[in-house]
């Protein structure tokens, strides 16, 4: 892809930066050096052949295209279902290449060629209720006296029965970083006056308000509708609007930046499964405070996460440069390495929106502000070409299995009842349905229904694995209700354990662990006290030791599975692992609240 695209990728490939000087690189090869010989034959961007894509998988969203000029009425019907079955394969998104051979030759076609085959395409389009646009067309050096292009056409299904698709992002960064101002004026459309006032939408709190500092989880949404124009508040649209219009929604889940709210944070990386994070670094601070620690929970959680960094308008090219120059310091390290790559184009950004998606350790770099608006549109750009992680697939396997519905959030709603809002995790949940909500103190779990759904605080009738939603519950005793709780079908028999065994690496401590040890365990929506209760064929764990641990619930018993990640903290304490085994409880009154209290 970025031989044919990327400008700095393509100077990489070239070999030596020699290749990139005309005049040095023929004496080299007049010089008949055989190192300079075996590398042009290795690239064939230094010579005149044409370049190459991958080629043309069978799965997935991305088609190649030679030509698309005047198809027969059987040959339309035939492309038409093949674009059905490329948006199917990407929920509503595909990517057309106009222009090049299944096996990734690049021919490109000449003006009119282009023109035809867009016009079919549109047809194509129109046909199966999607709209298309396109992202870039580049020349081919061809050996031919009119010039060859090649298109590349993003096709997204046009919204129907609300099923857009839905990207959740979690937004980190260092306290007065700029987060919540930036997604203040990603979601409201107006750029912020420098001293605040785009944020003032999303905080919930007065406090909030007062110091200017998120302590709660705030979700936010930005719509792409099918042409790939920004649906925002900005034409004072409500939410239900966005979701009607938009057949793409990204959902930003807003996290607290200060060391003080890292519980809530750490809660909102686990329980909201977010598909991306977005670090966000201040240009004229640099790498502060809880930025490594962000960087650090996000790649222990597997989070592909990209980086954003904001307030260039208050300092030098230079003091902007120092601060990308130390990201991409601290993102080559060992721990880390990823590659990092600076956004200064819109063509930039469609590259790295997708090969972000195909490689985890690429890690896109953008530099904008929120007052003057500066690089923003390269942002959304970004995110309107940015594809889901999970194929249709995978979906579809998840739909199949028993409903699991995980609670973050509980509230009690005047007229409505109790609400609860999480995540379906796996099947598919309907208003009206019987469903068993637990584990309570003692084990067991109580049954409810469902009265309504609600996404992104419009109605649904219908929630697939992997959305967000609420649920009201009707008159369900809030009481009972906590956060971790999970609510399952009838059917399901859950696995409800005190303690468990965890694969674990300790990221940091002061001194040693040990047995007795009492930490905070975070896996996925549970979030608990638990004491360690033995370490396998170790005394003591010291920083960046392995060992299989066991932990003991102190409160209650929880809803755990094999395989879960886990992160525990206590202080300055840290550590990963998973879940490696669970010891069943009985649901026997033995297990009564008080004689878990050690």
């Amino acid at each position: 892809m970025d031989s044919l695209f990327g400008t700095a990728a393509a100077a990489q490939k070239s070999g030596s930066p020699a290749a990139s000087n005309g005049a040095a690189s023929r004496k080299t090869a007049k010089n008949g050096s055989k190192k300079y010989k075996n590398r042009s034959a290795r690239y064939p961007k230094a010579c005149n052949n044409p370049p190459y894509l991958p080629p043309e998988a069978e799965e997935g969203n991305i088609e190649y295209k030679l030509k698309l000029v005047n198809p027969t009425q059987y040959r339309f019907e035939h492309l038409a279902t093949q674009m059905k079955w490329r948006l199917q394969e990407g929920r509503g998104e595909a990517v057309y290449q106009i222009g090049v051979e299944d096996n990734g030759l690049l021919v490109g076609l000449t003006e009119e060629d282009m023109k035809a085959s867009l016009k079919t395409l549109r047809r194509m389009a129109e046909k199966v209720g999607a709209d298309i646009t396109v992202l870039r067309e580049r020349e081919v050096d061809y050996d031919s006296d009119e010039p060859h292009r090649i298109a590349e056409v993003l096709v997204r299904k046009v919204p129907d029965d609300q099923q857009f698709l839905d990207l959740r992002v979690a937004v980190l960064g260092n306290v007065d970083s700029g987060k919540s101002t930036l997604l203040g004026v990603l979601t409201q459309g107006e750029l912020d006056n420098g001293r605040g006032r785009a944020r003032l939408n999303l905080f919930r709190h007065l406090h909030e308000i007062q110091t200017g500092r998120t302590s709660s989880i705030s979700i936010e949404i930005l719509g792409f509708d099918s042409k790939g124009e920004v649906v925002n508040y900005s034409e004072s649209r409500t939410a239900e609007e966005i979701c009607e219009s938009a057949s793409k929604m990204i959902t930003f889940i807003d996290l607290a930046g200060h060391h003080k709210y890292l519980k809530t944070t750490i809660f909102g990386l686990t329980s909201y499964c977010p598909d991306f994070a977005m670090l966000v670094v201040s240009a004229n601070t640099g790498i502060a405070g809880t930025t490594r620690e962000h960087l650090g929970l996000a790649m222990a959680l597997k989070v592909p996460i990209f980086i954003v960094v904001s307030k260039v308008d208050l300092c030098t090219k230079g003091t902007v440069e120092r601060t990308v120059r130390q990201l991409e310091r601290i993102l080559k390290q060992p721990g880390c390495n990823k590659v990092p790559m600076l956004v200064s184009s819109t063509d930039d950004a469609v590259t790295a929106a997708q090969k972000f998606a195909q490689s985890p350790s690429i890690t896109p770099i953008f530099t904008l502000s929120s007052v003057t608006g500066e690089s923003l549109d390269l942002l959304k750009v970004f995110f309107n070409i940015l594809p889901p992680l999970s194929n249709s697939k995978e979906q579809e396997e998840l739909m199949q299995q028993l409903t699991e519905f995980q609670v973050d959030e509980i509230y009690t709603v005047p007229d409505v009842g109790t609400v609860v809002g999480g995540t379906l995790y796996s099947g598919i949940c309907r208003e009206g349905e019987q469903l068993v909500v637990g584990p309570m103190d003692d084990g067991k779990f109580r049954e409810l229904t469902v009265c309504s759904i609600q996404r992104n605080r419009s109605g649904c009738r219908v929630l697939r694995a992997g959305q967000a939603a609420t649920l009201a519950l009707g008159d369900f005793d809030r009481s009972l209700l906590r956060k971790g709780m999970v609510m399952v079908s009838p059917e399901m028999n859950p696995t409800i354990c005190w303690r468990f065994e965890a694969e674990i690496v300790l990221l940091f401590h002061a001194k040693t662990f040990h047995k007795g040890f009492q930490v905070t365990v975070h896996v996925g929506n549970v979030r608990q006290t638990a004491t360690v209760e033995a370490l396998q064929g170790k005394d003591e764990l010291r920083t960046g030791e392995k060992a299989v641990v066991r932990f003991k619930f102190i409160k209650h018993p929880e809803y755990l599975k094999v395989g879960a990640k886990l992160l525990f903290r206590e202080g300055v304490t840290k550590g990963i692992g998973q879940v490696t085994k669970l010891q069943p409880s009985k649901h026997s009154s033995s297990h009564h609240a008080p004689e878990s209290v050690l």
